[in-house]
């Protein structure tokens, strides 16, 4: 753990006159905190999401924290994944924990219901139960999004392993996603980062 407070990431200092700035390697705003952190409070009863056991295994575990966030369809495009019903998936076997991926639209509602799931999960409120791997935001629209919703993502940012960002699929709109679906290379590559199949994948590049 660290003392560093992890919910804010800020502008670079300037160099204080006449020094001389020395080279700094380039931050890559998709990656905070990697373990929960002293100092966090734990949030009240209200702001926690429910905790269910979870019997079966998954390669991960897709943790909307509210509804419509996008856990379904991810479970859908990638192989071995499972959704968390909105819940954090305890495992009923002592000594095991589970790999969960937090699921969040980026309007306003989605981003504060993220921020809230990772101080729970930063309080250390879960123990050894949950491996956090990091958290996907949704678009929930086409096109850029506002600044003030930019700037709330990148304080969350801080407080979580890593973020992807996704993009918003016209074609969703009018039905379900299938295993057959031309993924977007956003997709492609969140589920390469997790080690994660597609379903159409050849089966010799599937792991057991």
């Amino acid at each position: 753990m660290t003392n560093e407070n992890p919910w804010l990431i800020g502008p670079e200092q300037p160099p204080e006159p006449g020094v001389a700035a020395e080279p700094q390697p380039r931050r890559d705003a998709r990656f905070g905190a990697t373990a929960p952190q002293l100092g966090v409070p734990e949030p009240d009863t209200a702001d926690r999401l429910p905790r269910r056991e979870a019997v079966w295994p998954a390669t991960v575990w897709w943790l909307g924290v509210h509804g419509g966030a996008g856990e379904s369809t991810l479970t859908t495009l990638a192989v071995g994944t499972r959704p968390a019903d909105h819940a954090w998936p305890m495992p009923v076997t002592p000594g095991t924990t589970h790999r969960v991926v937090l699921v969040a639209r980026t309007n306003y509602s989605g981003l504060t219901a993220a921020q809230r799931a990772a101080t729970e999960w930063a309080a250390n409120t879960l123990g050894n139960s949950v491996q956090l791997a990091g958290l996907v935001l949704v678009a929930d629209a086409p096109g850029r999004r506002p600044k003030a919703l930019r700037d709330l993502e990148q304080l969350i940012a801080g407080g979580v392993p890593r973020v992807w960002h996704l993009p918003w699929v016209d074609a969703w709109r009018l039905g379900p996603a299938t295993a057959d679906d031309q993924l977007p290379k956003e997709f492609r590559e969140l589920f390469a980062d997790l080690s994660l199949a597609l379903p159409n994948a050849p089966t010799h590049n599937r792991k057991a």
